[in-house]
């Protein structure tokens, strides 16, 4: 395994990554880019074992509902891409239980690397959304053929591959980019249904880096995303050759949706966690600041937040059923309901601009007004600003406007902005949870009890 400084050592391989115009070939050292290397390099830190061939706790596969709910909790005190590493590689876990009746040499290829992988201890992040280019055409039909990642040349020694992937979380800062399809692949699509796991630092491999992270002095103002913040890569592939061994499907495009809806069970299963805590939060912060505002009396401000309190029940009550109704794997694997994972992250997306609209009605306009910390500093200003910013002889206007700060930087700032098209396109949009929420959905037994309720019992399985 690893150590942290190992791990900082180890990004200085070549790799080609780019951020605001200029090619970054001192990661650890940049200003901002080298905060998220820190927290990722603690997390190896935390996670170290020199025993001989030991595993980081946070790639344990769970075996049980038990061990996937110590997997779940562990993951919500890790950084972005320790979480984004382990999605990965139950990801590739979930695509050999599912291909290896028809294709056990690929199988075996998957779980021969995910074994390298928790030997080596690297990590690895997830290339899956294309450019795309027109929405309304498929992948084979784009005036331009590069629109999706595609093979543009096979060798007897691997494959040549071409494209662009996009929104993709710590891109820079992983060893390994695991490369699949975004979706399901047609017969002429061959090219396209393409799966590999390509090292960051390949030839050809470009990566353009944005982030949240606030450009800002005096990050006191952001008690957030002042500390942890992780960028998102445009990632390129310009003509990059990817070996065989590294090659997990190649040309058979009825295979494609398997790397797709495998990914999308593990990033919801994290969105779906995420949420339940999150929206905790944001009733935690809707009750601090009425509180505060000397409102939390008030019926209007109670009913919000009750309604909040039914949401985050409900995101929460959707995880536990998820967890609880795993299954379990030939390999003995507990893979998380689909059902449960994918209901709830649908209603957690749908539902947090309501979420953050009612926090923000509670808490009033100071949420992007109230002075900065320095402000409060000031010899001058700094204690009329305190006077001002309390409501009471229990509220200091120091606590209050770090209630402020918080909440501007957690759901009206960059990271809230993040936060709100994140929530949603996580793991694939609403629309494709509401696709797999029907996929495992029984019907015929919803027809079958109404038809009973209705004292139609001839009727059933009738059509």
């Amino acid at each position: 395994m690893m150590t942290g400084d190992e791990y900082r050592a180890s990004l200085n391989d070549g790799r080609e990554t780019y951020f605001e115009g200029k090619q970054i070939t001192d990661l650890p050292g940049d200003p901002i880019l080298g905060q998220t290397v820190d927290s990722a390099a603690a997390g190896y830190d935390r996670f170290y074992d020199p025993t001989p061939g030991a595993i980081g706790a946070f790639m344990k596969v769970p075996s049980s509902a038990e061990e996937l709910r110590e997997q779940v909790e562990l993951h919500e005190t890790v950084d972005l891409l320790t979480h984004v590493t382990y999605a990965s590689i139950m990801t590739l876990l979930t695509v050999a239980d599912r291909i290896e009746d028809q294709l056990p040499d690929n199988a075996a290829r998957i779980r021969t690397y995910v074994e390298d992988a928790q030997q080596r201890d690297i990590r690895i992040t997830q290339c899956i959304t294309d450019a795309k280019g027109d929405r309304s055409k498929r992948a084979g039909n784009q005036e331009d053929p590069d629109a999706y990642v595609r093979v543009i040349e096979r060798k007897d020694d691997g494959v040549v591959i071409r494209g662009a992937k996009l929104h993709i979380s710590a891109a820079s800062m992983g060893h390994e980019l695991m490369t699949i399809p975004t979706k399901a692949m047609r017969p002429g699509e061959e090219d396209y249904a393409i799966a590999a796991m390509v090292p960051v630092n390949a030839p050809g491999v470009k990566i353009i880096n944005t982030t949240y992270a606030p450009r800002h002095q005096d990050k006191r103002d952001f008690p957030v995303s002042g500390r942890n913040h992780t960028p998102e890569g445009f990632v390129i592939f310009d003509d990059v050759f990817v070996p065989n061994e590294r090659i997990f499907l190649d040309g058979i495009p009825e295979f494609a949706s398997v790397f797709a809806h495998s990914l999308g069970l593990w990033e919801r299963l994290g969105g779906l966690s995420s949420m339940a805590s999150g929206y905790d939060r944001l009733v935690g912060f809707a009750q601090l600041i009425s509180e505060a505002n000397g409102l939390e009396k008030m019926g209007h401000i109670k009913e919000k937040i009750s309604e909040m309190m039914i949401n985050a029940t409900l995101i929460r009550a959707s995880l536990e059923a998820a967890l609880q109704n795993c299954s379990i794997t030939s390999d003995g694997a507990a893979f998380p309901n689909e059902l449960y994972t994918n209901v709830g992250k649908y209603h957690g997306a749908a539902n947090y601009s309501m979420m953050v609209r009612h926090l923000h009605d509670i808490a009033g306009g100071s949420i992007l007004t109230a002075p900065g910390i320095a402000d409060l500093e000031n010899e001058e200003t700094g204690h009329l600003i305190r006077k001002y910013m309390s409501t009471k002889q229990s509220v200091d206007g120091l606590y209050r406007t770090k209630l402020f700060h918080a909440i501007r930087d957690t759901t009206a700032d960059a990271l809230g902005g993040w936060s709100a098209v994140t929530n949603i396109q996580a793991g694939g949009g609403l629309y494709a949870q509401r696709i797999v929420s029907r996929m495992h959905y029984d019907l015929e037994h919803a027809k079958q009890m109404a038809l009973e309720y209705a004292h139609m019992g001839e009727y059933i399985n009738q059509g």
